[in-house]
């Protein structure tokens, strides 16, 4: 069983910085494409960035283009998303994702439980 766990949300004021992990266990992910997905009180859940079985293929939702960089450690079996110049509309609880390398949530098969990113003016 796979099991996902996001840590690194928090608080933190327009402008600042927060850098999100997800650790799996039950079986190693290296053959599988990560995601980050978010989703905001009262919305779908969307897609945030993706990075395939090989690091140098990245995509990202154009709203975070530029600003969010998304990464990976095969060997600790990890993801990252490091998140700059954080806008209050980037305050969402975010999940951690394997799956396809798509920007489809239903592509995704494995999920962790969330973490809660809050960004004030």
């Amino acid at each position: 069983q796979v099991q996902l766990v996001e840590s690194g949300g928090g608080s933190v004021q327009a402008g600042g910085s927060l850098r999100l992990s997800c650790a799996a266990s039950g079986r190693t992910l290296s053959g599988d494409a990560m995601g980050w997905f978010r989703q905001a009180p009262g919305k779908e859940r969307k897609f945030v960035a993706g990075i395939g079985r090989l690091p140098v293929n990245t995509m990202y939702a154009e709203s975070v283009e530029g600003r969010f960089i998304i990464s990976r450690d095969k060997d600790k079996n990890m993801a990252f998303l490091q998140m700059n110049d954080l806008k209050p509309e980037d305050t969402a609880v975010y999940f951690c994702a394997a799956g396809k390398y798509t920007l489809l949530s239903k592509d995704y098969v494995y999920w962790g439980q969330g973490t809660q990113v809050t960004v004030s003016s």
